[in-house]
Order: structure tokens, then sequence, then C-alpha cells
């Protein structure tokens, strides 16, 4: 099977699905507040969706390898329908109902959310070792740019349809999305290919890490989530406190990060792979990304910070892409769906894990969460150059 039209349908698929992941997204802690939620019923809204996405990506994944990744994404796609209709539903209520049913949509929402792993899987499908992490670089991509259309979409639904408005025309996306699934999303694992080993949950996932360098790189891939999501949660609060910057010009500054995280992703990335190899890839992305977040607080005007988030977007956007494709590389063809769950999971702990950690370290000493993730992306770094450097990347095919 050729990969360009199946690699483009699946790009389309997880682009319009982030769509309305982030319309609705920014406006949540608002809903929830108005609906009389306190701090720490807020704190579960947010946390929720991942915490389905910890339990659900490994499940998802399995399922794929078994029944193929078409249904999966279907049956996922329709639920994410469902789930933006609750999130525009609460809105007509008040009260406790208001925020039950606001939760209930973001309970569905990292359920459906978690299929990020079959996506990955089907672009393992249709694609070549040598071409993999250039493939695994759309989703990437689809992230960025539905995080900077989404939030646009959901302020302008807001402004004209009021507050069930986000909830319904992320519906409506997702129902498109799931009708352009139906008729265009192939199958693409091999009716030849082994049947998938079926193993308890906490068996498979152990199966999983005992494979030495998908193990570590599932870990390293973990630790580069961490420092993402530290930084992410921070930035806002740096923003404010250096900058004075509202919400909106907040808004413009991670719709900066998110576009040339998407350049790097969407263009650069196979040239990369090409010239040096994920093995040496992995490792210098994560060094750039620990100088970068080392200058972020010492930043003085916009200018420098700009940079500072220009060098720190170039290099997170580089490390996941290759991170994944040498997984999907170093899995067995049966368990493409599993391993990448698996991975995803642990991406997924470090979201919930990371925003708690960095905003403790930030009351104590503003600069301590910028500093301490730099460590960790240095010592990632070093760790990947030493354990991956070692072999040699095979070159990529004519």
């Amino acid at each position: 099977m050729r990969s360009g039209p199946p690699l483009l349908v699946i790009f389309l698929t997880v682009f319009i699905d982030l769509i309305g992941f982030g319309i609705c997204l920014p406006l949540l802690p608002k809903y929830a507040e108005r609906y009389g939620a306190q701090g720490w019923q807020i704190g579960a809204a947010m946390g929720v969706y991942s915490l389905m996405q910890l339990v659900f990506a490994p499940w998802w994944g399995q399922l794929s390898d078994r029944i193929g990744r078409r249904p999966v994404l279907l049956v996922s796609n329709f639920g994410s329908i469902i789930a933006y209709g609750l999130f525009g539903l609460s809105a007509r209520y008040i009260g406790d109902t208001g925020f039950w049913i606001l939760l209930g949509s973001r309970v569905f929402a990292g359920i459906c959310g978690a299929n990020l792993s079959v996506a990955s899987a089907f672009i393992a499908d249709v694609t070549t070792p040598e071409k993999r992490s250039k493939g695994m670089g759309l989703i990437g991509m689809a992230f960025g740019l539905g995080f900077i259309l989404g939030p646009v979409l959901g302020s302008q639904a807001f402004k004209h349809f009021g507050l069930a408005g986000p909830g319904a025309v992320a519906a409506a996306i997702c129902a498109l999305n799931f009708v352009l699934g139906c008729v265009i999303l192939p199958e693409t694992r091999k009716t030849e290919a082994p049947s998938a080993t079926r193993r308890p949950r906490l068996e498979q996932i152990r199966h999983v890490l005992a494979m030495k360098e998908v193990g570590f790189l599932i870990g390293i891939y973990f630790l580069a989530t961490f420092a993402f999501t530290a930084f992410e949660s921070t930035l806002p609060l740096l923003l404010d406190a250096k900058l004075r910057y509202d919400e909106e010009h907040v808004g413009y500054v991670f719709a900066f990060c998110g576009i040339m995280a998407a350049l790097v992703q969407g263009g650069a990335i196979g040239r990369l792979v090409k010239s040096f190899g994920e093995r040496r890839l992995i490792g210098a992305s994560l060094l750039v990304v620990a100088v970068s977040l080392l200058f972020m607080p010492l930043a003085a005007s916009l200018g420098s910070l700009l940079a500072a988030l220009a060098v720190f977007s170039i290099g997170s956007g580089i490390h996941r892409a290759p991170t994944m494709g040498l997984i999907s590389q170093l899995s067995p063809a049966d368990e493409q769906g599993t391993t990448l769950g698996i991975a995803q999971s642990a991406g997924t702990l470090a979201r919930v894990l990371g925003p708690t950690v960095a905003t403790t370290l930030y009351d104590l000493w503003l600069p301590a969460p910028y500093y301490a993730c730099a460590v960790i992306a240095l010592l990632a770094g070093w760790l990947a150059i030493l354990r991956l450097g070692r072999v040699t990347p095979k070159p990529a095919a004519a």
C-alpha cells in the first residue's frame, strides 16, 4: 500500500479531532466555575481527561492489534461526538447538575482521546522503517495546528452561539470527522499479520517495558513529556510576572510555540532523520530543550523570551517523532498498537504529575521549575546519547 494517501487521511483524522479538543479545553475552568465548582472539582475536571487516557491508551492499542485500526478509530471518533455534545448540554444547567454533566463529558473525551496510540500504529502500518519517524511527525503537526485553530473557533462559537456554542461546534466537527472516516479511512492492519498475543494488562506492561531499548525509550519519553508539561503549566504565570500579559496575549504566545513546533514536525523531521538518524536526534533534541529551559526565566524582554521559546519549541517538536518512530521500529509487528499505547500512557502520566510539581516549585521560586526540568532534560539527553548513540543508525533507503 502506498503511504501518501493513508497518511493524509490519518493526519486529517487527528487534526479534526484535536480541533474539537482545542475548542473546549481553554473554556473548561470557566464553565466549571460557573457551575459553582470548588477548586479541587475544577482540578478534577481538568485531570480526569488525562486519567482516562492513562487507563485506556494501552487498551485501545491492544484492541486495534486484534481487530484492526479502522473500527477502533471510528468508534472512538463517534464517542467524541457524545463527549462534546455533553459539554454543550452542560451549559443548559446550573449548579451540581451542570458540573456532573461537564465531568462526564471529560470522562468520555479522555477515553476517546486515548486513540492516538491507534493513529500511531496506523502510521506504522503504512510506512517503511526509514520513513516511520517522518510519519509520526504528522501527529505532532496535527497537535500544533489543532491547538492553534481550536481556541479561535471556540471563542467565536461562544461569541455567536452562547455557552452551548463551543460544545455544539466541537461535536459537529467530530461528527464530520466520523463521517469522513467512514468514507475514506482504510484498514491498514495487514490480514496476514500474526494475531496479537493477549496478556493481562499488568503483564502486558511488564512485557513491553522488559524490551530493553523500548522500555528505555518509554522512560525517556516520560521525562521529556514531564519537562514539557511543567513548562506548559507555568508559562502563563511567567508571562504575567515578566510581561504582565493577560489571557489574550498568553494565547498569542502559545500560538507562536505551536506554529514553531508544527513547522518542524511537518517539514524538517524527515530530512533530520535522514541526515542524523533517530538515535542521535533523540538525545540532541533533549539537550536543546535543556538549554532553552535554562534561559527562559532569565529573559528580560519579549524578544529574548520568544527566542528561548522558539528554541524550546523546536527541540520539543523534534523529540516526539523519532522517539515514537524508533519505539515502533523496535516493537513486534503484532504489538504496534499495544506498545505505542503504553508509551502514550507514560506521556499521560507525566502530564498528570508535571503540572502539580511545576506549580509547587514555582510558588517556592520562580525559576525553580525551569531549572529542575532543564536538569531532567539534560540527564535524559545525556543518557540517550550514551545508550542509543552506541548503535550506528542504518542509512535510509534511497
